[in-house]
């Protein structure tokens, strides 16, 4: 087996496990958390005891396995010195994102569907939505990384990495992170509110690594 064909098994396995995770996530932005306002108390509770724990599985485990071969990835991309600025955001972003799910996400989402003994349901099923709109948050501005590190003319492989375009993503980043895990809502609160904010986020980091 060639060290082409792996790189291309972990790029093909890489995209398989991101479309399973950033759909699940997709879902319960825009679609399970809308049926839980609307939903009866019966529906609700059969949703809460058999739906979200199964959905959760998908979410979870796909996160895990596009983190994994994302490392694989990122690997080759370093030894090969084919590093640039979009892959180290999009990195970055992922990699906060997949911590999101594991560190913050199915932790409360354990509280918040009692699937675990005591805790503050309410609390934990609010910190969970705020992590989980922040990763929804970072979906178009990782994806345009990850898709702008190897195709974007110009700025592909073998392009200078730092600069202050890329001090300023990073910041931006950080700030976002750090209010999804102790801040507000804001604008994330509705589903177009997300939705917009991600594609905003996308041209703030975009024009940054590209004028600054």
């Amino acid at each position: 087996m060639t060290m082409e064909f792996i790189n291309f098994l972990a790029r093909w396995s890489h995209g398989l496990f991101g479309i399973t995770w950033i759909g699940m996530l997709y879902y319960f932005n825009f679609i399970q958390g809308a049926y839980f306002k609307e939903a009866s108390p019966e529906g609700l509770a059969d949703a809460k005891a058999k739906l979200a724990p199964r959905a959760l599985w998908w979410f979870r485990w796909g996160a895990m396995f596009t983190f994994i071969t994302g490392v694989i990835l990122f690997s080759g991309v370093y030894h090969n010195a084919q590093m640039n600025n979009y892959i180290i955001i999009g990195v970055v972003m992922g990699t906060l994102m997949a911590a999101n799910v594991w560190m913050v996400i199915w932790p409360a989402q354990k509280i918040a569907l009692g699937l675990v003994e005591g805790g503050d349901k309410a609390a934990a099923a609010g910190k969970a939505l705020l992590a989980s709109r922040t990763n929804t948050f970072f979906s178009a501005p990782m994806l345009y990384a990850m898709f702008a590190g190897p195709h974007y003319a110009g700025y592909g492989y073998g392009t200078a990495v730092g600069g202050t375009g890329l001090i300023v993503a990073l910041v931006i980043i950080a700030a976002i992170e750090l209010n999804g895990l102790k801040g507000q809502q804001g604008p994330l609160t509705t589903v177009r509110g997300v939705i917009v904010s991600s594609l905003v986020l996308t041209a703030v980091l975009a024009i940054a690594l590209n004028v600054l």
